[in-house]
């Protein structure tokens, strides 16, 4: 470990009376055991258990937060060994305004972060963590990321007083002793501290926080009611890069409170990777197997609200042609012995959004949650089944809503919450790919970015070049609906879908994308961009989408093999005519040429918006992106010059379905 892991930050904690649980003998690593007790020490738990993600521990969590009214049983037969959570309604999701990085320059930050300086963020922490345990069993849980001992895996302790965060962990990462056995004195750990905030009893012995020492009148500490879903109105996810530690405090939620997961695997990793060579990115992970040929492996990113699970556990309709699940959320990727990049998935489930979801949209991820889950804030029958909005054409007359109140149809609030969720191992996706426990990753062929637009995005191009493609990644974007902030139309700009989760400046992580791919060379992945959103003139989507999308990926594999044609644009290279495979899907020419039309003035446009979102981002734009800019805007106002001055019936032809030539490229 480097000189700046955490554990030398608690030194200042002299270690106190340790209570039952937090010696463990075989502990390889001492800094590890030191760095328990004095968390112990500071939060003074009454009991500590150190997790091993076993069967006997979910039956046993899963048993006490049931008697506890933490969670509740569903259904046995619709949804064996699984269960329903309840947050409070004041922690629901991802909160972005109380998300820090403590990087020790705020530089190192950016503008796309919020940044507080490290030794007063951890004061204010230190003042939050003292005593927040009390009545309260601390977990230690000991977690591998990828395949223990893969070379692209890392190892990580988290520490939490919500049974939920550990019955999670189980499922989210490769929780138990191979772990722990891996954090020897030698390994590098990231360390996460995390509490609800909801200690049961004060210093003093109180169990409503006044300090005055009650006593319940038979000599015993009087202890504060626990709730079902304890949280504290005031919120910390604190990153601190340099240290490799993550310090979460508050939430019970999500990604606020699996500290392995957005927060080590995307914002403290992304940091690791930057320093050491390799990506941590916001990306799914598929294997995709022609009827003959060898299979493709991609890597993708999309902003939020793009399809990314649905792509991930995809069903071609192509006869012959097969989708297999790596990843569905993250990708770590390193470059291998022979020069190409490989990749893995270090999640060991899947934390997906459940409204939306249904037969129709994601009928494997239907299928993977059919036992053993976690549902969080989803409604259910009054038989214990569960429902959330999209999961059926028409919802049931009668149900019980993610507050645990009754709903009807005409209640006009929804049944489950927006950001509803399920919990599930990953071994049960019926799409699982034998390549996901692969320990050195799977060598990564190409890359793809989306975002849902419903204009300008023709439903696929290819990148130039990598440099072209890092350009791509930067400036993907989602246009507003009247669902969300903003304008509609509005372009909102989530750069390789990190905006929210790249843990240090984002003009820095461009450069970091750029030096990988100048480092791999020739056996950089091609780089390609999809939109499955775009619309017609009367608001209908163009592309029928879901298994559909296959034929994308089909076409993408054609040009990884050299074996499907394109057709050049001013943005990149489109399919050629005929060489996008569409047969049996009804697709009138019209509706194809509107799907790949690439309008310059619009583009153009888009470049200006483009540039003054570099300029936000200040100095440490890579000069490689904005010439690339440039470059965009020349081939675009030759475009623009070129179909002015054709007749008409030339012009009709040359900006129809495939490129503004006409011509096929000659890759």
């Amino acid at each position: 470990m480097t000189d700046a892991h955490p554990v030398p930050r608690l030194r200042s904690v002299a270690i106190a009376e340790l209570p039952p649980g937090a010696e463990r003998s075989d502990v390889a690593d001492p800094r590890l055991a030191d760095w328990v007790a004095r968390i112990t020490t500071l939060t003074r738990p009454d009991e500590v258990v150190w997790c091993d993600g076993s069967d006997a521990e979910w039956r046993r969590l899963t048993s006490e937060m049931v008697a506890a009214g933490s969670l509740l049983p569903l259904d046995p037969v619709a949804h064996p060994d699984s269960f329903l959570a309840r947050s409070d309604p004041d922690d629901v999701a991802r909160m972005e305004d109380r998300t820090f990085i403590c990087s020790v320059r705020e530089d190192d930050a950016g503008p796309t972060n919020n940044w507080r300086e490290p030794s007063a963020m951890h004061a204010e922490l230190d003042a939050l963590f003292a005593g927040c345990m009390r009545g309260r069993t601390m977990y230690v849980v000991p977690y591998s990321m990828g395949p223990v001992g893969g070379s692209i895996s890392q190892v990580g302790v988290q520490v939490t007083d919500s049974p939920y965060a550990a019955l999670s962990l189980g499922i989210m990462a490769r929780v138990g002793d191979a772990a722990l056995a891996a954090i020897g004195p030698d390994a590098e750990w990231v360390a996460g501290v995390h509490s609800v905030g909801y200690p049961l009893r004060d210093g003093d012995g109180d169990g409503d926080g006044d300090g005055d020492g009650d006593r319940d009148g038979h000599g015993g500490t009087r202890r504060r009611a626990d709730v079902a879903w304890p949280s504290n109105p005031v919120k910390f996810i604190s990153h601190f890069p340099e240290e490799r530690a993550i310090w979460s405090f508050g939430s019970g939620y999500g990604g606020n409170a699996l500290l392995s997961k957005k927060c080590f695997a995307l914002r403290i990793a992304s940091v690791m990777g930057r320093d050491e060579g390799w990506l941590a990115e916001h990306m799914l992970v598929l294997k995709l197997t022609p009827p003959a040929g060898r299979p493709v492996h991609m890597a993708a990113a999309f902003p939020s609200a793009c399809g990314k699970t649905n792509l991930a556990m995809l069903r071609p309709t192509i006869p012959g042609w097969t989708v297999e699940t790596i990843g569905d959320d993250i990708a770590w990727l390193r470059p291998g012995a022979d020069g190409r990049l490989f990749a893995i998935n270090p999640e060991a489930g899947f934390f997906g959004v459940a409204p939306g979801t249904s037969v129709e949209s994601n009928p494997v991820a239907i299928e993977t949650m059919r036992e053993h889950t976690i549902f969080t804030n989803v409604a259910v029958t009054e038989g214990g089944e569960v429902w959330w909005e999209g999961k059926t054409p028409t919802p049931p007359e009668h149900l019980i809503d993610w507050r645990g109140a009754p709903w009807t149809p005409e209640t006009g609030t929804p049944a489950a919450h927006p950001n509803a969720r399920f919990t599930v191992p990953i071994e049960q996706c019926p799409t699982l790919a034998s390549d996901w426990y692969e320990p050195d990753g799977v060598p990564i062929d190409a890359i793809v970015f989306g975002g849902r637009r419903a204009t300008n995005v023709p439903l696929v191009v290819e990148a130039e070049d990598w440099t072209h493609g890092v350009f791509v990644g930067a400036t993907i974007a989602s246009e507003t609906t009247a669902a969300q902030e903003g304008a509609v139309g509005e372009l909102r700009r989530d750069p390789f879908g990190m905006l929210p989760f790249a843990g240090y400046n984002m003009g820095d992580h461009w450069q970091h994308w750029l030096d990988v791919g100048e480092a791999l060379g020739e056996h950089a992945p091609k780089i390609f961009q999809v939109n499955w959103f775009r619309k017609g003139a009367d608001g209908s989507f163009l592309w029928p989408g879901f298994g559909e999308n296959s034929r994308v990926l089909a076409w993408i594999a054609g040009r990884i093999a050299d074996e499907a044609a394109g057709a050049a644009t001013p943005i990149g290279t489109i399919p050629a005519p005929g060489s996008l495979d569409l047969r049996g899907l009804e697709v009138s020419d019209d509706t194809l040429e509107a799907l790949f039309e690439v309008d310059p003035g619009s583009w153009l446009d888009e470049c200006e918006q483009t540039e003054a979102f570099f300029a936000a981002l200040g100095d440490h734009v890579p000069d490689v992106l904005r010439d690339e800019l440039a470059r965009l805007r020349d081939r675009l106002a030759a475009a623009q010059t070129d179909a002015a001055v054709l007749p008409p019936s030339v012009r009709a032809s040359s900006v129809g379905p495939c490129s503004l030539t006409g011509r096929p490229d000659r890759q």
